[in-house]
């Protein structure tokens, strides 16, 4: 059910950011958006991490702020891995302005996802 809950959450954050942002595009079916949701969980849940890890450094010095540029380089790779879906991202701008996006509406959209220990 979390699962479930995620992707759905990933895909209203790439639904928000491609009408908020100018240089993102959507593909025309619901399918192929959870796809493309599938996806960007994917790659944030396996590529991302070695990146932040790898960027430590850069973190450091940064205070956290170099995060935005890994989010949107997630979003490029996302978007080159799933282009053949209708998925496509203008550019570097683009993507920093649509992960900024995405950020905030998986934050807010967050807390409706169950916790763990909610079971009891």
């Amino acid at each position: 059910m979390r699962l479930l809950i995620s992707l759905l959450i990933n895909a209203a954050a790439l639904w928000v950011a491609a009408r908020v942002v100018s240089g993102i595009t959507l593909p025309d079916t619901l399918i192929r958006l959870l796809l493309v949701a599938f996806v960007f969980g994917v790659v944030n849940v396996t590529i991302k991490p070695v990146f932040k890890l790898l960027a430590l450094p850069v973190q450091i010095l940064t205070l956290g702020l170099f995060t935005f540029v890994i989010n949107a380089g997630m979003l490029l790779l996302t978007a080159w891995l799933a282009s053949g879906w209708g998925f496509a991202v203008d550019g570097f701008g683009s993507a920093f302005l649509g992960a900024l996006v995405i950020s905030v509406v998986s934050a807010v959209l967050g807390v409706l996802k169950p916790d763990d220990d909610a079971t009891s």
